[in-house]
């Protein structure tokens, strides 16, 4: 299900969990919500950037971490080690 951002409509009528935002996960099917669940201030919703996958960075380190080699093609049958 999808993770859905909101925040107080006006900051300083919120409680703090709503002033600085919160997340919510809701079913894509499910109506938007209009209020805090903790304090019943209006709330609206965010548009962030979604989190997709993992950068292949921390992949690399991870695989480095754990103790496997990485190789890069550099030729016809001709493989470099990275790490």
């Amino acid at each position: 299900m999808p993770v859905y951002d909101y925040i107080a409509a006006a900051p300083d009528q919120g409680c703090p969990h709503c002033a600085g935002g919160f997340e919510t996960v809701q079913s894509i099917h499910d109506a938007r919500l209009t209020a805090c669940p903790q304090c019943g201030a209006p709330v609206t919703k965010c548009i962030t950037a979604p989190a997709i996958g993992r950068s292949k960075s921390k992949l690399d380190d991870r695989a480095k971490a754990a103790g496997f080699t990485k190789l890069k093609k550099i030729g016809k049958g001709e493989y470099e080690k990275q790490y």
